[in-house]
């Protein structure tokens, strides 16, 4: 594929608003995640909960959209820039040729949660001030962010579980070179709600204390929210010398199972050599992994054995959700803008909660972070029904 700019990134979630939180968080191996004292549930979990969501308020005219995860989204907007950006390449571009395409897994369910405490007591109707299309509907939040910057390119909401924000930059690039658009939004947006939360425990997938990915006594996830977003575009001639480059995108679908993951990572193992291939590297010119690692026993064994099959035990790599949570819908995006994040600063991210490795698993996990300068990145996302995608990222020089 032809390298495409990955610009004006920007990522807010429980560790911090905007990039100088995050990377602060990073550099200190701090984590987000609390004990759960989110809305009305009663369950023995930490979360990753962004402070201050309750007092967005949405602009005049779109208030329809009103949700938790459409005010996560416009919080993340406003933070690095980014809205600027976004008007400066519908300037330079044209509005009908800026995309958006936003990953998310239950967009605003929560608030058809909080309709169902108002229904009518004997017919069952919702109330009249419930807006469905605006919120729980999976495309709100891609056209909430179209209507936000007046956008009239195609927008895309994609929902494909943990890995959705990750596969739409696979979209978002078709339609750059198809000619369809010359810019595109790219990210992903999930916020807490009451069925997730209560739909991985009935799983048994939740931990009662920080996640801790890779940690020989691993033994479930803890489940965050975020906004993530960043721009493609064409690169310039000219590329300043920190300009970060999507090289490859891997997508791959195993469908092995409704929830677990082939045991022995063939779905991960596919879509990580087809992100090298894309790119035209081979495993040895990564130097860094961020993995999908949800600190599940099944899905961090299946990854392990996928990237030690491909990379063998030199690759430095890890996972960051025992700072951030898994944020499910949004993972790809705000591992996708850590990565960058990496390339930039020459930060290989410690572990945040992970102390005893597994043995079993014989691959290079960064307890502590490194400092140097490297060039290439890969980074995981997979979701449930085995749906995959891993990204390669690099700098320009």
């Amino acid at each position: 594929m032809n390298p495409l700019l990955f610009s004006n990134f920007t990522a807010t979630s429980c560790i911090g608003l905007g990039l100088g939180q995050t990377l602060d968080a990073l550099c200190h191996q701090r984590s987000g995640l609390r004990r759960c004292h989110f809305e009305t549930v009663d369950l023995d979990t930490w979360i990753g909960e962004v402070q201050g969501i309750d007092d967005v308020r949405m602009p005049p005219g779109l208030r329809e959209f009103d949700c938790r995860n459409n005010r996560l989204a416009q919080m993340g907007l406003a933070q690095d820039g980014f809205a600027a950006a976004v008007e400066e390449a519908a300037a330079r571009f044209g509005r009908h040729r800026v995309g958006v395409f936003l990953g998310t897994s239950t967009a605003g369910i929560l608030q058809t949660e909080l309709a169902y405490r108002r229904r009518d007591i004997a017919t069952g109707a919702l109330p009249a001030d419930f807006v469905y299309h605006g919120t729980h509907n999976q495309f709100s939040v891609a056209d909430f962010t179209r209507r936000f910057f007046r956008l009239a390119g195609p927008a895309v909401a994609a929902s494909s579980a943990c890995s959705s924000s990750a596969k739409v930059f696979g979209s978002a690039r078709r339609m750059i070179e198809a000619g369809l658009i010359d810019a595109a939004v790219v990210g992903g947006i999930d916020s807490l709600c009451l069925t997730t939360l209560y739909g991985f425990n009935s799983l048994e997938l939740l931990s009662n204390q920080p996640c801790r990915p890779f940690d020989a006594e691993r033994d479930g996830i803890s489940i965050g929210e975020a906004a993530a977003f960043g721009l493609l575009t064409r690169p310039p001639e000219n590329l300043d010398s920190d300009a970060i480059l999507l090289l490859g995108i891997g997508e791959s679908s195993d469908a092995y199972h409704m929830s677990s993951p082939h045991p022995e990572g063939l779905g991960a193992l596919l879509a990580m050599q087809a992100a090298l291939s894309i790119a035209g590297l081979a495993s040895e010119d990564i130097d860094y992994i961020n993995l999908h690692g949800t600190a599940t026993p099944s899905n961090d064994a299946a990854e392990g054995m996928a990237v030690f099959a491909l990379f063998g035990g030199d690759t430095p790599c890890n996972s960051t959700k025992g700072a951030t949570g898994h944020t499910l819908g949004a993972a790809g995006g705000i591992e996708a803008v850590i990565c960058a994040l990496s390339l930039q600063q020459g930060l290989l991210p410690g572990s945040v909660n992970t102390r005893s490795l597994d043995p079993d698993l014989d691959i290079n996990y960064l307890l502590d972070k490194r400092q140097r300068r490297i060039s290439r990145v890969l980074s995981n996302s997979f979701g449930f029904g085995g749906s995959n995608c891993s990204l390669v990222f690099g700098r320009a020089n």
